[in-house]
């Protein structure tokens, strides 16, 4: 290891700019993998007003932008409005909204959508008065994740097309944002302090009041709920599977995190731990904003569930992640950023099918991932941790 001390990043700082308005639509998961991107821009633009443009929530489960940046530092408001809308009453208000504002520069951190709506969103940006945008994906390499190797992937299972391995894999949406804000400087993707949420003592305090019943117990984070019926691994495997880590890990603590409406289903899939462990199980479904979940997770030994928000969270405190992904995306532009987490991924022929409820198939990609295969990469992951622990 060198003992030279670190090169900080090349930053282009602008301290004159003092009004910027940032584009970013999405929930938790969208939220949080554009971290590195948001520090980099307030690295950039230090003494300006950083105004998100976002979306209303789409669902209960769906937590706004405000609620994962808020403390943070790195955007100071918010201009909403209602994802898909055609309405020129709706447009018109976001227009007028734009135009009080008078960013001096637009920093576009939409998803790919394709090189002609870039364009559009450009022109109506502009109409705005804006005059510098910048990461706008006018390309085709800007707007889609390129192909690159990847690593950290378990592929579980036989793949029923011929070729036996994943053939390539897609860069990390994190990594396509910040490519594309590369005039602003480095983003630093591999350093945790791009991903740093500023968490609260107030945060990390309730987070200590929620696991005191742990005790001084390694605690094991998880969360068995999703939005979306293609990405639900089911209850009983969950069920199966939390039942045997009970009985290998005894002496740990479970904490089952989530929505409210999550709550049931993560008793279920708990409801057999205590045979096997001493470790209390804490159900804390619906109890904490996503913030103080980052705080739990924080101080959990091994982050488990789907793909998902909570996944993210956990992926930006630094926890390790074991993640069960279904093949509806190529891999790895949703996975957890870094290379300490182990994701499951077992690739069909219907894969990369972006289904949100997979009926014909009947999920077959996350049937073919077995409580077996999750149980093996659990215990990896444990015991990675462990050797890694001081003496």
């Amino acid at each position: 290891m060198s003992l030279l001390p670190r090169k900080p990043p090349l930053i282009k700082i602008e301290p004159a700019i003092r009004r910027v308005l940032i584009y970013r639509l999405g929930s938790l998961g969208d939220t949080l993998i554009a971290l590195p991107a948001l520090h980099l821009v307030a690295r950039a633009f230090p003494g300006a007003e950083r105004c998100m443009l976002t979306n209303y929530p789409v669902s209960a489960k769906a937590p706004p932008a405000a609620a994962i940046l808020e403390n943070t530092g790195l955007v100071h408001r918010y201009l909403r409005y209602s994802v898909g809308t055609r309405s020129p009453v709706e447009l018109a208000r976001v227009w007028t909204e734009i135009v009080r504002f008078r960013p001096q520069v637009l920093v576009y951190m939409a998803a790919g959508r394709g090189v002609a709506s870039a364009r559009r969103d450009a022109a109506f940006f502009r109409l705005c008065g804006v005059t510098r945008l910048i990461g706008v994906p006018l390309s085709e390499a800007m707007d889609q994740p390129q192909r690159e190797t990847g690593r950290g992937l378990t592929q579980v299972g036989a793949p029923d097309v011929a070729m036996p391995e994943i053939p390539f894999m897609l860069e990390p949406e994190a990594a396509r944002l910040t490519r594309n804000l590369a005039e602003l400087g480095e983003a630093e993707l591999d350093d945790a302090a791009s991903w740093d949420l500023h968490l609260t003592g107030a945060e990390r305090a309730k987070a200590a009041a929620v696991l005191a019943p742990a005790g001084s117990r390694p605690i094991l984070a998880v969360s068995v709920g999703t939005k979306v019926q293609a990405k639900d691994w089911g209850r009983e495997n969950w069920r199966a599977l939390l039942t045997r880590l009970g009985q290998a890990f005894p002496q740990h603590a479970l904490a089952l995190a989530g929505a409210e409406s999550e709550s049931e289903a993560s008793e279920f899939a708990a409801a057999l731990w205590s045979e096997g462990s001493a470790g209390p199980v804490m159900n804390l479904c619906g109890r904490l904003t996503p913030r103080e979940s980052a705080a739990v997770f924080a101080r959990a030994r091994l982050f488990l569930g789907h793909d998902s928000g909570p996944m993210h969270l956990a992926a930006a405190v630094q926890t390790a992640c074991v993640a069960i992904f279904a093949a509806r995306n190529i891999p790895r532009v949703w996975f957890p950023y870094g290379e300490r987490h182990r994701v499951l991924y077992h690739r069909t022929q219907c894969w990369g099918c972006g289904l949100e409820t997979c009926l014909v198939e009947r999920k077959r990609c996350l049937t073919g991932i077995t409580v077996d295969d999750v149980f093996r990469a659990v215990a990896a992951s444990m015991a990675e941790i462990s050797s890694r622990q001081p003496i």
